[in-house]
């Protein structure tokens, strides 16, 4: 028994719960240590999922422990590499200017049209810390919003307007030379797959990755490095960044940092489930044929994440090389309230799946999946009292059960086998009212649309206008 905080909670038995050795190592194969539950109910979903589900990185079987490829790498570390930081008062005394986010001093010969960075530029780019990013957001924190003098860890919430701008990039506390950041990466990348290395199982949530755009990077922002086409990358985004991931990683946090140990044992769903393209499947309710899952990712997280210039490499990278997406707030809840539901049936599985691999103790507690969701939902007080402060209502939780209940006939039928779901030609899920649907205009075969071929008098209203010269 776990938080007994009194002699009365030890006569609780609903606290108390065995695991197995088998059981442990089922959950931690790397450090057989013993998960941290509250109730046999949190034992026993969670074993029903690791079941499921494998760890991201299992170190016993070192030939196909690590489906995704996955390395780590910590790049400044913020005491040891102090030396290397520059402040915007340092670099402005040496005749830096601010360009966005960066800090370019250009030599006095230099040809003023040339393309930056080159040998006659010096350019100094951001160092992002943890702090500066949340899910699906790389200008969650910005430090010039931070009142002088102040030593709050944490950074004041970046207003609206400025995420609605695609121009708005947010200011660090220190620049790094960029030829120190390309030496530490030991490569020229365009942008950067991290998670927050701070955390608590406590917390509204506890796993939180997303994408950084080239620069700087603090060692409490770890960073995922792998082998896998980008179209994974942004599946093993959605996924560390899902409820059912984040509910299962909590059992595993006993301080409050998500060291490499615990990182490499969280529950991930293999490349495999989102590798598969398949042939159409069924037709949505408009008639349109289905396409793959890994499409509805890519457009659901395009809009999530390019929401400004700095990530236009991610967004060529993916296939699109229009403008950014529009920051909606309510298109934004729509669309992740849609992956929460996706990921919940891939983690938890079918009826017909819970009633042959759940145990009967399981099923004694939660009898079916859907009750998986309710109860799931419900171990995040933080996010139910700030959705009832807000709203009135758990509204995360009802609009992700409304978006699963209407997922589940297509899963109950072939979808599993073929691990993919029913989607529009665009690649979006067919139960979704979103209007336009997400990611870029797709043509009849769900390949985006060329910028030029758009209808200029019909701009996407979720796009931003195309600017020019970039």
């Amino acid at each position: 028994v776990f938080f007994a905080h009194s002699i009365a909670d030890l006569s609780d038995t609903e606290r108390h719960f065995q695991l197995s050795k088998d059981d442990i190592a089922l959950i931690n194969p790397n450090t057989r240590t013993c998960p941290i539950f509250r109730s046999k109910q949190d034992a026993e979903l969670t074993k029903y999922i690791y079941r499921r589900v494998p760890v991201l990185i299992n170190e016993n079987d070192p030939e196909h422990g690590n489906p995704w490829g996955i390395s780590f790498m910590r790049m400044f570390d913020m005491s040891n590499d102090s030396h290397l930081f520059k402040t915007r008062q340092q670099l402005e005394e040496k005749g830096f200017e601010l360009q966005g986010n960066r800090f370019v001093r250009v030599a006095q010969d230099a040809d003023p049209a040339e393309d930056i960075p080159s040998q006659n530029h010096e350019v100094y780019l951001p160092l992002y810390e943890a702090k500066m990013m949340h899910h699906f957001n790389h200008r969650f924190g910005d430090y010039a919003d931070l009142p002088e003098g102040s030593d709050s860890t944490q950074l004041p919430d970046v207003p609206l307007s400025r995420l609605q701008n695609p121009e708005y990039e947010p200011l660090p506390r220190y620049w790094v030379e960029e030829s120190l950041v390309v030496k530490a990466a030991d490569n020229k990348t365009k942008y950067w797959l991290g998670f927050r290395d701070i955390c608590r199982s406590t917390d509204e949530r506890t796993v939180i990755a997303d994408i950084v755009p080239n620069a700087a990077v603090s060692n409490k922002l770890p960073l995922l490095i792998n082998r896998e086409p980008l179209v994974i990358n942004i599946a093993l985004l959605a996924c560390l960044n899902s409820l059912a991931c984040d509910f299962v990683s909590r059992f595993k946090m006993g301080g409050t940092s998500l060291n490499y140990f615990i990182a490499k044992q969280l529950a991930v769903l293999p490349p495999s489930v989102f590798q598969s393209s398949v042939s159409p499947l069924t037709t949505s309710p408009s008639g349109h044929l289905t396409t793959s899952l890994s499409r509805h990712l890519t457009n659901s997280l395009l809009e999530l994440l390019y929401t400004s210039y700095s990530l236009k490499p991610f967004a060529q990278d993916c296939g699109y090389d229009g403008p950014p997406f529009i920051w909606d707030e309510e298109r934004r809840f729509e669309i992740r309230c849609e992956l929460d539901a996706l990921y919940f049936h891939l983690y938890l599985g079918t009826l017909t799946e819970w009633q042959t691999q759940g145990t009967p103790e399981l099923m004694s507690y939660i009898p079916t999946p859907r009750h998986a969701v309710e109860y799931i939902m419900e171990t995040f007080p933080i996010v139910k009292r700030k959705d009832e402060r807000d709203y009135g209502e758990y509204r995360t939780k009802r609009r992700i059960l409304e978006i699963y209940d209407a997922m589940t006939p297509l899963f109950e039928t072939t979808l599993l086998q073929a691990s993919a779901t029913t989607t529009s030609p665009s690649g979006h899920l067919a139960i979704s009212p979103l209007d336009p649907p997400p990611g870029p205009p797709c043509d009849k075969d769900g390949s985006f649309i060329p910028v030029e071929n758009w209808d200029k008098n019909n701009w996407p209203k979720h796009i931003h206008n195309q600017k020019e010269n970039r």
